[in-house]
């Protein structure tokens, strides 16, 4: 599995399971978020999010965790292996929660450079965006994962228990023969 697409709602662990894997498996990691902003939070143009997404999508090796569901079908097209991160919203917002505090005015790893994390109008936002669209982001994942295309190897993580099943599975088989878990 040199394709690797990572996706779930906002805090399921998608930036930490993408760098997880790149590091056991040697794959170049790629962060939604590093092509949704520049600098400092500016949002770019949905077709400038389009064309970078689209240059990641034809390397022939790497991990790309995130959304820009506009990019989805390329990248499917491209893909290997689909990891979708189902995690429950409650567990979810506590983690955003803890990630603003422990990187309060520091950026995260998995952030462009000037993308402090800040408790402010922004962070509210935030979080109630995670509550609206709970259910239609993960409606839009679920029909994904129901009707992939037939070369998309599919794993549904449920639980931090399944994540960590999944992260040992791969550590002692590798990407290659992984598949939903039981």
């Amino acid at each position: 599995m040199e394709r690797v697409m990572i996706v779930g709602g906002p805090g399921s662990g998608k930036s930490t399971l993408a760098r997880a894997l790149g590091a056991l498996t040697g794959l170049p990691v790629f962060h939604m978020d590093h092509i949704h902003y520049a600098p400092g939070w500016v949002p770019r143009d949905a077709e400038v999010k389009d064309w970078m997404s689209r240059e990641v999508h034809r390397q022939p090796r790497w991990i790309f965790e995130g959304g820009h569901s506009r990019t989805y079908a390329d990248r499917l097209a491209r893909a290997n292996l689909l990891i979708w991160l189902d995690l429950p919203v409650g567990l979810r917002l506590w983690r955003v929660w803890c990630r603003t505090w422990r990187y309060l005015g520091k950026t995260r790893p998995d952030l462009p450079a000037g993308c402090t994390e800040r408790l402010d109008r922004g962070a509210v936002d935030f979080w109630l965006f995670i509550w609206r669209t709970r259910h239609s982001s993960r409606a839009k994942l679920a029909e994904i994962a129901a009707a992939p295309p037939p070369h998309l190897t599919v794993v549904h993580l449920r639980s931090r228990r399944e994540v960590q099943a999944f992260l040992g599975a791969v550590e002692g088989r590798g990407l290659a023969g992984q598949r939903e878990p039981a």
